[in-house]
């Protein structure tokens, strides 16, 4: 009882400081660059990439069960956890060497085409894992802040800003950000921090649905759409809560109204609707909200969009946060991703877009061998829980959360093709042992690849914030290709 306590303390600390650190960023001034002519590492590099597609692997993707499979044991009553590494059999890719999990077939095809990292580590962050791991992943910083950090993606936007002024430069797809979790969890995914609010994401929690929400509503003419935009304008002009936000705050929101209305009065607005694509195409990728989702983020970079995130969805105890039945579920995850990044990858390269096309997989950390929930014991328990053997298929797989090695998967954007960077042990703890790459240094990478310096910083109200935490991040250049 005294565990479930503080661990309920704790989480209330930790939304109290981050609701306090959003509501200072509405009163924050207009962040001022920090960069200096006179300081060679806060030149922009040369972007090897124009766009930046993340597909996010919400809740957990555990490595040893998809792109780093271990010694591998199929279920049996009594099978002893000490050798439950992975419970997927390996299989070959395109690229000599490199294996990865059963399941993952159509993704083994275009290895060819990626850099798998295989040692990407994260610190321990205590309680509340899952909304401090994802905030840590999307900002770079370890919540909570005095600031409100700026998703990776508003970073991208504000830096490189849009490659097609109608085009929203950032876009968010398939992560709900009501009725499925913590506020504090979710806001990972939609953040633009002291940014402003043009810089942040356009949200479209559904992908069929896309297309509807940049049309006027049926039957409304183009005159009394314009009224209604004016309106909601003066609307938002008059809102008491005005009087709690900086001109800079107050102009960055009526700039990103702008920008809606811009869209909504284009006809670019068809890179929105799925629908137009041909039915094999479209048949492909419908394997659920994800691979709808991927199908498009292609459409949308093709239109111009600078960064767009993708999502499997973090919701607590579904898709990949697997705390019970782990095997079915990675089952039923490998078919839900397996054909659309696949499938993604092979119509960017079609397009000629792959190599200016940075396209990251990747999720706040993997999973190791763990029995939890076994019946009557309690939630206090369960981290402590010690079991020998697996007796039931519903325990079988890996449940804990692990932050010693994970995988990353990377494809285009001047990276290496077919090639492998780092290692994990071979048994457990299955930590990073070989050229570790923390969140900063991937951070790093990304950075790098898009043509920003991750020396990139901003005072806000006399404080220095980087791009990268604290301006440590290193971008690991053996990813990338030569020349």
């Amino acid at each position: 009882m005294r565990a479930d306590l503080s661990e309920q303390q704790a989480r209330r600390d930790f939304l109290r400081a981050m609701s306090t650190a959003a509501a200072a960023t509405l009163a924050a001034a207009a962040p001022r660059s920090l960069a200096k002519a006179d300081n060679p590492e806060t030149i922009p590099p040369v972007p090897t990439a124009d766009s930046c597609i993340l597909l996010w692997m919400g809740g957990g993707m555990a490595a040893p069960d998809t792109l780093d499979p271990k010694h591998y044991h199929p279920f049996r009553p009594g099978l002893p956890v000490a050798e439950m590494l992975s419970t997927f059999p390996a299989i070959d890719t395109a690229v000599s060497g490199i294996r990865i999990c059963h399941g993952l077939e159509k993704i083994a095809s275009v290895m060819d085409r990626g850099t798998l990292i295989r040692s990407a580590v994260q610190p321990d962050l205590g309680s509340i894992l899952h909304s401090r791991h994802q905030y840590h992943w999307h900002t770079g910083y370890v919540p909570p802040q005095t600031v409100a950090c700026p998703h990776i993606g508003s970073w991208i936007a504000r830096m490189r800003g849009p490659l097609n002024p109608v085009i929203p430069a950032f876009i968010n797809i398939g992560q709900r950000l009501e009725g499925v979790g913590e506020s504090e969890e979710l806001k990972a995914f939609t953040t633009a921090g002291f940014f402003g609010s043009e810089f942040g994401p356009m949200n479209l929690p559904f992908p069929e649905d896309a297309a509807a929400s940049v049309r006027p509503p049926n039957g409304m003419t183009a005159g009394r759409f314009g009224s209604r935009q004016k309106l909601l304008q003066k609307l938002v002009d008059n809102s008491p809560q005005r009087q709690f936000m900086s001109d800079y705050q107050q102009e960055s929101l009526l700039r990103s109204m702008d920008n809606a209305w811009r869209l909504l009065s284009s006809r670019d607005r068809d890179a929105f609707d799925i629908q137009l694509e041909p039915e094999d195409t479209r048949r492909i990728y419908d394997t659920g909200r994800f691979g709808r989702g991927c199908l498009l983020a292609r459409r949308l970079v093709e239109a111009g969009a600078r960064f767009v995130e993708v999502t499997t969805e973090y919701v607590p105890f579904l898709h990949w946060d697997t705390h019970a039945n782990g095997h079915d579920t990675l089952a039923r995850m490998h078919s839900e991703i397996d054909a659309p990044i696949a499938q993604l990858i092979r119509d960017l390269e079609l397009r000629g877009l792959l190599d200016r096309t940075l396209v990251i997989l990747a999720s706040e950390f993997s999973r190791d061998a763990l029995i939890e929930g076994v019946p009557g014991s309690s939630a206090a328990d369960q981290a402590t829980e010690r079991v020998d053997a697996v007796t039931e298929m519903k325990h079988y797989g890996l449940h804990r959360h692990f932050t010693g090695g994970t995988s990353v998967l990377m494809f285009g954007g001047g990276l290496k093709r077919g090639f492998v960077y780092g290692r994990t042990a071979d048994t457990r703890p299955l930590i990073a042992v070989e050229n570790p790459v923390s969140i900063a240094d991937l951070h790093a990478t990304i950075m790098t690849a898009m043509g920003i310096s991750p020396q990139t910083g901003f005072d806000i109200e006399g404080r220095p914030f980087y791009v990268t935490q604290d301006g440590h991040g290193k971008p690991v250049m053996d990813l990338f290709a030569a020349g």
